[in-house]
């Protein structure tokens, strides 16, 4: 295995970090993951072809990122072929040799669940697959749900592997079951329940060894549907099984789902039961201990243009739509670090833009949903 960076963010890390950047962004930039100081804003990594071309893409957006405050970086293992953890990698240990970071500055967050490719689409998806998978004994048949998630002890302990090698990291600050609901497109509840617990009782030996700090889910529609939905996640259930494996020293620690201007569900939809009431997601993350991520916080691009001139007026004093989006997002009560997909070191200096200004108050901000009743 080629050396991998040692150690993980700190609480002494990322207050450093803090300090250096004192002057260019406000230090309500930054919030409290365990102690962590980690940016409101975090840069994405899903979108973009499979080539060398945007690799580099990356590896400079990830560069420009650290330099204007932005210090949690957002992948998946699966995310074009294994290619983007890869680029992070590059531009983090290039960072790291020349001076500009520290390992302990950065929070990595990435996931696992959807069967990746190496690279590029195999001519034979399947001979690859079962040469891979199959024939090593990393997943047995009946292991895979819709013919691409898997979250087996024994595949997660594979995947964590693999994403320690392709980020070049010791330890992953955070370690996601990726979209877990698209198991009960083909399991019961009960069977579904009993697979996350198998799969938590994993990823604690996966802390307790030193190869993530903390895990968490990272989903799309699970926290926003109806409770009566067949895909439907409940945080509290999934904290109680966490407890249930490893006491209230658990590690489940971190969401991720959508959250933006056309998708508030999380902020608006009581759907979570916590304590005997229904309370929206971010409420209920808040009562439990959990730290939000939001993904698609300007909806992968719908959101950079033709905003409502209600929004501008609502948020004065940015230059842009997109701006306008992540600070909608990163203002939210609840919400921690806003996500936004960066492949541009232009994109990445008008997003990060916004940390030279904290959030919006909360009693300017709720006026953006009193406006949109009336």
């Amino acid at each position: 295995m080629a050396t991998l960076l040692s150690g993980s963010a700190t609480v002494e890390g990322t207050k450093r970090y803090v300090t250096k950047l004192a002057g260019s962004v406000v230090a309500e930039h930054f919030r409290g993951l365990e102690g962590l100081a980690v940016s409101t804003v975090g840069l994405g990594t899903y979108l973009g072809p499979e080539d060398g071309a945007t690799d580099v893409l990356y590896q400079d957006a990830i560069a420009r990122a650290f330099e204007l405050g932005v210090n949690m970086i957002d992948t998946a293992i699966n995310y074009r072929h294994q290619r983007s953890e890869r680029a992070i990698r590059t531009a983090l240990a290039a960072a790291v040799s020349r001076g500009a970071i520290r390992r302990d500055a950065i929070a990595v967050a990435t996931k696992g669940g959807y069967i990746p490719f190496d690279g590029a689409v195999p001519r034979d998806a399947r001979a690859w697959f079962t040469e891979t998978y199959l024939d090593t004994g990393i997943v047995r048949p009946g292991d895979v749900a819709g013919g691409s998630h898997c979250m087996t002890p024994r595949y997660l302990a594979d995947q964590i592997e693999r994403s320690r090698t392709n980020l070049g990291l010791e330890t992953i600050d955070i370690y996601h079951l990726h979209n877990p609901e698209a198991q009960l497109e083909e399991v019961a509840r009960h069977e579904f329940l009993a697979r996350v617990r198998a799969a938590f009782e994993a990823l604690e030996e996966a802390v307790r060894a030193g190869k993530i700090r903390r895990y968490g889910t990272a989903t799309w529609n699970g926290y926003r549907e109806d409770p009566s939905a067949p895909g439907y996640l409940s945080l509290a259930e999934l904290v109680g099984v966490a407890r249930a494996v490893a006491g209230l020293d658990h590690h489940f620690k971190v969401i991720q789902l959508p959250y933006n201007l056309a998708m508030p569900e999380a902020f608006t939809r009581a759907n979570q039961k916590v304590d005997g009431s229904f309370v929206p997601l971010l409420e209920a993350a808040q009562r439990l201990g959990v730290y939000v991520m939001a993904s698609a916080s300007v909806y992968q691009g719908h959101l950079t243009k033709n905003l409502p001139s209600m929004v501008a007026e609502l948020l004065p004093g940015f230059a842009s739509d997109a701006q306008r989006a992540l600070q909608f997002v990163r203002s939210t009560p609840g919400i921690g670090t806003a996500l936004v997909g960066m492949k541009s070191t232009t994109h990445v200096e008008e997003n990060a833009a916004v940390a030279r200004r904290p959030p919006t108050p909360w009693k300017e901000f709720q006026r953006l949903f009193s406006a949109a009743g009336e």
